[in-house]
């Protein structure tokens, strides 16, 4: 009989016992992907707020570990901002690292698998352990910065995380690039060899999705916001940061309110999806533009209603300044819809120009403008290009390809 493998997977949140961002759900879908392979899981992860659930909720058959991830004095909620993910993530990846290697060391783990600077206290011991070492270093935010004039402060605020998620790499025996076009970026940033890269991109439970929803949710949630069915609905879906680039779609759309005949005509909406620290700004934003009756805010909602969106939607919108890989972007295109999007970080590996969908450069408004107005006058063409999206998803992002080139990196590593 062949020896489940056992594996512990390390990250600092995921969902649902930690909110429901790109980092969160794709350790959820990691470790539910490794879990129905045969493996045996443990997550290691901090622990969850009072009325969270537990680890049943993510998988019966995984075995949940946590560790305390102590926020300091002025850093605000936990990983989201520069000053927590420099000063309590490293310390979290500290403990979460040791706990892995404490495990390996009693011989109860054949792979540590770790997301960004999760597995520090592993890396530094690394040299006393056998079991192999994977790391996904994610998006990479901490090495870029999307505004020049804040470049240089940013990197300086950076600097403790950077040197973790360094020593995270170079303890590692394969890092995961997400996307073929951040692998450049890994081996710039982390300093690791080619040989050391496997490309194995973030992907969805197309199961799971299409499952969720049927064919009317898409009406039930134009209808409940007012919306009719002839009229045009641009959705954008993200955390509200300005990172997203949504106060720059804001002023496109009020421009081109003024030079487009399909948007100049008042039968259109903008609808956000998604809450955070910028929701003022992006307010702000969205009045100064002149789009207040066009736009809908509705903040987080459910996973249902935020898939009707995605049907209920004509296209999608994602201007992001800075991207890691882009769990959105595929979400929209499962749902089968065309996409207006920047080229940051791994959407060019998803949007392909003039198949699936537009790309723009970051930060630049009119070629923003130019390709919804470009969109929208080729609106007939929009449902086919949905459908190659689909394809792409199907073929590449979906966790049956992805779930099988992770498990095929674990049986290389253990030869």
């Amino acid at each position: 009989m062949t020896k489940r493998l056992r594996v512990v997977v390390v990250a600092r949140s995921v969902y649902p016992l930690h909110g429901f961002g790109g980092l969160e759900r794709h350790v959820y879908d990691l470790v539910r992907a490794v879990a129905d392979a045969g493996s045996t899981v443990t997550l290691i992860t901090r622990r969850p707020g009072k009325n969270a659930p537990d680890g049943a909720a993510i998988h019966p058959d995984i075995t949940l570990r946590t560790v305390p991830y102590r926020t300091f004095p002025l850093a605000g909620r936990r990983g989201t901002t520069v000053l927590d993910r420099s000063t309590a993530y490293p310390l979290f990846g500290e403990r979460a690292g040791h706990l892995a290697w404490q495990m390996v060391h009693a011989g109860h783990v054949d792979i540590v698998h770790g997301l960004g600077a999760s597995v520090l206290g592993y890396a530094r011991r690394r040299s006393s352990s056998r079991a192999p070492l994977v790391l996904n270093p994610q998006g990479l935010e901490e090495f870029g910065a999307t505004d020049p004039r804040r470049a240089r402060l940013k990197r300086a605020a950076y600097l403790p995380l950077r040197r973790a998620v360094i020593t995270c790499a170079r303890a590692a025996d394969t890092v995961i690039a997400t996307d073929r076009v951040l692998e450049p970026a890994v081996r710039t940033h982390l300093k690791v060899p080619p040989e050391r890269i496997r490309v194995i991109p973030n992907a969805l439970d197309l199961r799971w999705i299409d499952g969720l929803i049927n064919r009317n949710d898409g009406d039930r949630v134009r209808g409940a916001a007012g919306i009719g069915g002839e009229e045009i609905v641009l959705l954008s879906v993200g955390r509200l940061e300005e990172n997203k680039g949504f106060h720059l779609l804001a002023a496109t759309l009020g421009a081109l309110r003024e030079h487009s005949a399909r948007l100049g005509e008042g039968r259109w909406r903008w609808v956000v999806i998604g809450d955070g620290p910028f929701r003022g700004g992006l307010q702000r934003a969205i009045a100064h533009a002149g789009i207040e009756r066009n736009t809908l805010l509705p903040g987080r909602v459910d996973n249902r209603d935020l898939h009707a969106w995605y049907e209920g939607a004509t296209l999608f919108v994602h201007p992001s300044l800075y991207e890691g890989s882009s769990l959105v972007t595929l979400e929209a295109m499962a749902h089968g819809r065309a996409v207006v999007a920047t080229t940051a970080g791994g959407i060019p590996d998803k949007v392909r120009n003039g198949v699936n969908g537009w790309l723009v450069p970051p930060g630049d408004p009119s070629a923003l403008a130019a390709a919804i107005s470009g969109a929208l006058g080729s609106i007939d063409k929009l449902a086919a290009m949905g459908k190659q999206g689909r394809a792409i998803v199907e073929r590449e992002f979906s966790w049956t390809a992805a779930g099988a080139l992770t498990m095929q990196l674990y049986r290389d590593l253990l030869g």
